[in-house]
């Protein structure tokens, strides 16, 4: 069939759907039991004492991590609430991903999202990496941006909706996908 993917030319696996389904619990649980070196970034909420959400942290896989955005962070980049700190994707995601791509096995993104594609740097290493040989496995907005939907439309790249009730069967699947890639 003209167009259809097939598992050969896919080397990209991101991740959709909506917020709290998992999607960055997936990826930590994927990563933790393939037998391979893997370098990238996450990302997770930032409670306060009552928990309500205050904000977002960026996190390498080596453990760096800063404020991506909060309601307290003073920016004129912002996406809903939250002031966003483009030094923050900078300094953690994009070297995150410089450094992956340089040593390791496998390439985490987790997340191309609307805050961090306010970083130039970001939109340019994740397109780097999407290019690059190594695989690799993200989530992206569920929500379609100009770039997040030219990323979903790319050949080597298989879009994955989760769902709270398919999250073992996902993680199976991307599991056995990542193995043939790898």
């Amino acid at each position: 069939m003209k167009g259809a993917k097939t598992h050969n030319s896919v080397k990209n696996i991101l991740i959709t759907g909506n917020p709290g389904v998992g999607k960055t619990t997936l990826i930590q649980n994927i990563i933790s039991r393939l037998n391979v070196s893997a370098g990238g970034f996450y990302t997770s909420e930032v409670r306060d004492e009552n928990g309500k959400r205050w904000g977002f942290k960026i996190i390498s896989l080596d453990g760096r991590e800063e404020v991506l955005a909060s309601v307290d962070v003073i920016s004129s980049r912002r996406v809903s609430k939250y002031g966003v700190d483009v030094g923050a994707v900078d300094s953690i995601g994009v070297t995150a991903i410089r450094d992956a791509l340089k040593s390791k096995d496998i390439v985490v993104i987790d997340e191309i999202g609307r805050m961090e594609l306010i970083s130039d740097r970001f939109r340019d290493i994740v397109q780097i990496a999407l290019d690059s040989p190594k695989p690799v496995l993200g989530t992206i907005a569920l929500k379609e941006t100009n770039t997040a939907k030219k990323i979903k439309e790319r050949k080597d790249t298989r879009v994955i909706k989760l769902t709270r009730a398919n999250f073992h069967e996902i993680e199976t699947y991307i599991g056995r996908l990542l193995q043939k890639i790898l």
